[in-house]
């Protein structure tokens, strides 16, 4: 049974909240001191450590896929020009020998197009692939190789291992199913890119999800979107997976402006892949959740004429929804050292303890220089379970009020019994209907009849993962 809700007015309440009307690194927990101050490098130049320079500086920071050239056959006629003396029936024969010659051109054209349509997928798995390994490698020279931390990895492994029939599921979905455009780009910069998932049904302008994930700040990764991607592409949702630069070929400004890049260009161009820009919706979470809020109050600080020009406006967001985020920096600074994320590498990516207020929505929402800017922000409303060890649910209650005393629409929904991984991961791969999910789009369809009828007949979601697998995988979990 799905566990309730329990409301912020009431946190030991288990009344069920109803719409009004992987990933396991997205857990901010990344051990080990940080390299040298000379190590960070905001535009990804060369460094003197050879290792830093395959993490950083790898040609798949571009994500282009591998170009696969078309190798037609040279077919050529297998008949010699005809002698003058030639009899009738051989230009009969030649003729057939050039039609055949013809057909079984075709024929390998055919046959080598369907090749190359294979060697592209092939080479575009691969291409995530070398990412992914990429993005473990960076996250494990941060880890170091203390027994604390070996231990975190031999239990991660155990948690990936148990879950493993759901991610094969998931990642047979995300490179060979038709309605996921893969690395559409947003802009100039390494990673620029972003992924949509489209319905199945395109009769008309869909409501679409711009979602910033998670990972630490260190190993965000647009693939990691794919099982809400396909969660919410079945409900008629589009969801377009911003990708972002991490830590440390980039500091937190950084990330901000390329989420705030890629929601530009979700808020602009959606139209044209069949969204409707009347009612795009901001998602991220954890680090996401974070990054994806800062960069909506700095839009909405730039709107009232503190910044320089914008390509995008908050007024074009109809709400954002933040999962499992962490949003008051100067108190959890202290609570991720003690998980790990220790105090000298999260100040680094956070550009300093004097940043820190900076890149706290939490703070910015409550400085009284900021309300009218802050007052402007679209709903909020803020998804987070109870048992989350990674960022305390206290995160998202505490945001919600804040924002609530500066005039916002906000409310935070708290899961009783949820960690940081049961919203975003098991309950998904568990099947049928899960809180989370259902909340989520019971607010995005909220007002749309049709949508709605069509929630209320939607078959269960068929199940991943079997419930011993998933109870052992939470049992196990670092997070």
């Amino acid at each position: 049974m799905p566990s309730p809700l329990l409301p912020i007015t009431n946190p030991s309440s288990h009344h069920h909240h109803h719409a009004p009307s992987f990933d396991p690194a997205s857990c901010p927990i990344a051990p080990s001191p940080p390299a040298p101050a000379a190590f960070v490098s905001k535009n990804g130049g060369s460094h003197d450590d050879p290792m830093v320079n395959l993490l950083i500086s790898s040609p798949f920071d571009d994500e282009k896929a591998a170009a696969v050239r078309p190798l037609l056959s040279r077919t050529s006629s297998s008949a010699s020009p005809p002698a003058a003396s030639a009899a009738p029936s051989s230009g009969f024969q030649q003729q057939r020998r050039r039609r055949s010659a013809s057909e079984n051109s075709l024929s390998s054209m055919s046959d080598n197009g369907r090749h190359q349509s294979l060697g592209r997928e092939v080479a575009d798995a691969a291409s995530e692939t070398f990412v992914l390994t990429r993005l473990s490698l960076k996250l494990l020279r941060y880890l170091g190789v203390g027994y604390r931390w070996i231990t975190r990895f031999l239990a991660l492994g155990c948690y990936s291992l148990l879950l493993m029939p759901g991610f094969v599921q998931v990642g047979y979905y995300y490179f060979f199913s038709s309605q996921v455009r893969r690395g559409i780009v947003y802009g100039d910069l390494p990673r620029n890119r972003l992924d949509l998932y489209l319905p199945k049904n395109m009769d008309g302008p869909k409501p679409v999800v711009a979602f910033i994930t998670g990972g630490a700040w260190i190993i965000g990764y647009k693939a990691w979107g794919s099982l809400l991607g396909q969660q919410l592409s079945e409900r008629d949702i589009m969801v377009a997976c911003i990708d972002y630069r991490n830590f440390p070929q980039v500091t937190i400004g950084d990330m901000v402006k390329d989420a705030s890049q890629g929601i530009s260009f979700v808020c602009n161009h959606i139209a044209e892949y069949g969204g409707d820009p009347n009612r795009v919706y901001l998602m991220g979470q954890s680090a996401g959740a974070h990054i994806a809020a800062c960069a909506l109050l700095e839009q909405a600080i730039k709107e009232r004429g503190e910044g320089e020009s914008t390509s995008w406006s908050v007024s074009q967001i109809k709400a954002y929804f933040g999962l499992s985020g962490g949003y008051n920096l100067l108190e959890l600074v202290d609570y991720f050292h003690s998980r790990g994320l220790y105090r000298s590498l999260f100040l680094g990516i956070m550009e300093g303890e004097q940043s820190l207020q900076r890149f706290s929505p939490d703070l910015v929402a409550q400085d009284p220089n900021r309300r009218i800017a802050v007052s402007h922000l679209p709903p909020v409303i803020l998804f987070h379970g109870t048992a989350d060890y990674s960022i305390p649910s206290d995160a998202s209650k505490n945001f919600a009020e804040t924002l609530q005393r500066a005039g916002v629409q906000a409310e935070a929904i708290l899961y009783k019994g949820k960690t940081h991984t049961d919203l975003f991961l098991q309950d998904p791969m568990r099947g049928d209907k899960d809180d989370m999910s259902e909340d989520l789009v019971g607010y995005i369809h909220a007002g749309d009849t049709e949508a709605l009828a069509k929630d209320a007949v939607a078959p269960p979601r068929r199940r991943m993962v079997p419930e011993c697998m998933l109870k052992l995988a939470r049992a196990v979990s670092p997070f």
